[in-house]
């Protein structure tokens, strides 16, 4: 799961460095950061202990969707609502299924 929030930590970041850059006005160099992280990011979705590569995505997503919430109330200060955090529930829920779900042989 730590490789999870790694992946999904640095996918974040990544992409605020360009969300930063083109819609906050922030320098081009930003980019070079935000380049590196989104390097990283592929990297620690490759380090997945799973036998298919889209299973993997998919489980990412239910992350993805909880530490975006939580990138918006540490970094951005907007504190996620009661929907937000439903939505995410649901979310880590399907990749817990995802995951853990028996699987036939």
């Amino acid at each position: 799961m730590t490789t999870y929030i790694g992946a999904a930590i640095a996918e974040i970041a990544g992409c605020f460095a360009f969300w930063a850059w083109l819609r906050l006005d922030k320098s081009p160099w930003w980019l070079v950061p935000g380049m590196g992280s989104l390097i990283l990011f592929a990297y620690l979705l490759t380090r997945i202990d799973s036998g298919f590569a889209g299973r993997a995505y998919a489980a990412y997503g239910g992350v993805y969707i909880a530490a975006s919430l939580g990138w918006m109330w540490l970094v951005e200060a907007q504190r996620p609502d009661r929907w937000d955090l439903a939505g995410a529930v649901i979310c880590l829920g399907g990749a817990a299924v995802i995951l853990f779900g028996p699987r036939g042989t």
